[in-house]
């Protein structure tokens, strides 16, 4: 099979070119979101509660993130930056070198441990805004990423929208639930997606 064409994903968001002062202030802003999610969690951050703690106005705040779940998804970037990093370019299975199937399988282990790792901002940024996730460029590097695979084991198959449904099982959301509600831990949850692989057809390697 010949190898598929170049795809160029998009990254992790990375802050447009600004003045050293306005850069200054998004860090500050920044850092004292983090400070507020780790010590009080997620549920304490407010965009009131970042303007107190960096001593800006509240508006400065709303300008430059937009709400809390923009706040939120731009304190996960960083992170997630490592991540993309991982399976663009990091070592097999998960990165380039290894079948399809065995890089599609490690991508998706390898996005359950992320989500568990950060679940409660990413499910406060969920809460935040619900469909932020499937508009935002880390999830539409996913996106491309796992249709590109499915590409490659099924051509026949519809590989965008399916990738979305493989992604699906891995929302914070649904992984709360299923790890918090039904008691099942990581291996199991992974084990069930190797499963969903198995249904799909995508776990023969073809290439």
């Amino acid at each position: 099979m010949s190898p598929p064409p170049r795809i160029d994903l998009p990254m992790a968001e990375q802050p447009p070119p600004e003045r050293a002062d306005a850069a200054r202030n998004r860090r500050r802003i920044l850092d004292a979101a983090g400070r507020i999610v780790a010590e009080q969690g997620p549920d304490a951050l407010t965009m009131n509660a970042v303007a107190h703690a960096t001593g800006m106005g509240v508006g400065t705040v709303y300008r430059r993130f937009g709400d809390v779940a923009g706040l939120l998804f731009a304190l996960l970037d960083e992170r997630e930056q490592v991540f993309q990093a991982a399976f663009l370019s990091g070592p097999p299975p998960l990165g380039p070198g290894a079948p399809a199937a065995d890089r599609l399988r490690a991508f998706l282990h390898a996005l359950v441990d992320r989500v568990v790792e950060q679940h409660a901002m990413l499910l406060a940024a969920e809460v935040a805004d619900p469909c932020a996730r499937y508009t935002s460029a880390p999830y539409r590097a996913m996106r491309i990423h796992t249709a590109m695979l499915i590409a490659r084991l099924r051509p026949d198959a519809d590989a965008t929208t399916l990738a979305d449904f493989l992604l699906g099982p891995c929302g914070p959301s649904l992984l709360h639930h299923l790890r918090t509600d039904r008691g099942l831990a990581p291996t199991e949850i992974k084990r069930a997606l190797d499963q969903t692989l198995e249904l799909y057809g995508l776990d023969a390697r073809l290439d």
